[in-house]
């Protein structure tokens, strides 16, 4: 199963979106990467490359991110990391709950579930 990696300048806020995406998909590989090494704001590459490892079920990784340097460190963690991943250009909250239901499916792929994460991006809310 394609895992998801949740990536935010806060651990708290990456903890609460991978906590709302596990309502709607118990059984895909959720992890929450957020803060820099001290704990304060910010991210981290080492630890970024560490949550691939952790989400990835042999299907590769789908990561989200919430800001400029989030992305920055993603590239560079994907580029360290052996997991086969992917970043997805999505609104992190949206499209990480439209990406874990769909991984939850038994044909999702890695591209499929990017896609379905993208396909956030033009959801209204109103």
């Amino acid at each position: 199963m394609v895992g998801l990696l949740v990536v935010s300048h806060s651990g708290k806020a990456a903890a609460g979106i991978v906590e709302i995406a596990a309502e709607m998909a118990s059984d895909v590989s959720l992890v929450a990467v957020g803060g820099d090494p001290d704990g304060g704001i910010g991210t981290d590459a080492d630890a970024i490359a560490a949550g691939l490892d952790e989400a990835d079920d042999g299907e590769g990784v789908v990561v989200l991110v919430d800001l400029g340097s989030a992305t920055m460190n993603a590239e560079l963690a994907v580029e360290m990391a052996e997991t086969d991943a992917v970043l997805a250009d999505a609104p992190v909250l949206e499209g990480t709950v439209n990406a874990a239901v769909h991984a939850a499916g038994s044909k999702a792929t890695l591209d499929s579930t990017r896609d379905a994460a993208e396909e956030a991006r033009g959801m209204s809310k109103l």
